[in-house]
């Protein structure tokens, strides 16, 4: 039986018309795997959208995401719940990678992402520890560039740990974007200089790294 993942999308534009709204039911027809495999499953009380990386693809922080269709991204709000696992083949320094991508253009070749380490959260070594968030944007500044070129910049340290739900909050404003995760009202990581500019646009994927086994649930986008 096909499954249906719901995924609340609620436009907020505050303007002379007022306030508008919009919620779209997301289906299998609505996801398109990029470089991962997808399927839907029921997870820790929730209705899940479940995302592998395509175990060919060797390089990190490559575009391995569920991109959804029918969404121009520029400014607004990007508000998941994500849980992530490692699979049972996932190599020694897989962290159960986890994130989102956006302001993806058309050919999935330049986008913008915000991504968790889980197990990072409760190392031992606090260098791992600060490592728990990490910001990059594709194709030329992965992780390794900007940890090499700014370390701490584009890092952070926040709680967190495997199978467990976490909420990710992306606000984007121009060239400047901030994670929030749970309900922290501060941001755990803010970054104020996105490489691709603040004028760009494009879709949103749900993303996913080597050795992960990663749920997505309750998408809420404002723009």
């Amino acid at each position: 039986m096909k499954r249906t993942l719901f995924i609340l999308i609620g436009g907020l534009l505050f303007s002379s018309m007022g306030l508008h709204a919009q919620a779209i039911t997301l289906n299998g027809d609505r996801l398109v795997p990029n470089q991962v495999s997808m399927s839907f499953e029921r997870v820790m009380g929730k209705e899940a959208l479940k995302v592998v990386k395509d175990s060919t693809i060797q390089k990190v922080d490559e575009p391995t995401f569920v991109r959804i269709k029918g969404i121009d991204f520029t400014n607004g709000t990007i508000e998941v719940k994500v849980l992530s696992r490692l699979l049972r083949s996932a190599p020694e320094t897989a962290r159960g990678f986890i994130g989102v991508a956006f302001r993806i253009n058309e050919t999935n070749t330049k986008y913008e992402s915000i991504y968790i380490r889980p197990t990072n959260g409760r190392a031992e070594d606090q260098v791992r520890r600060n490592h728990s968030i990490q910001y990059y944007s594709y194709p030329d500044y992965k992780f390794d560039r900007l940890r090499k070129e700014a370390p701490e910049r584009y890092e952070s340290y926040a709680d967190m740990a495997l199978n467990e739900w976490i909420t990710m909050k992306i606000v984007v404003n121009g060239q400047k974007a901030q994670l929030y995760l749970g309900d922290n009202k501060q941001p755990s990581l803010v970054v104020n200089d996105l490489k691709l500019g603040a004028d760009a646009s494009g879709g949103i994927g749900l993303w996913v790294d080597v050795g992960t086994e990663g749920y997505f649930a309750d998408l809420k986008m404002t723009k």
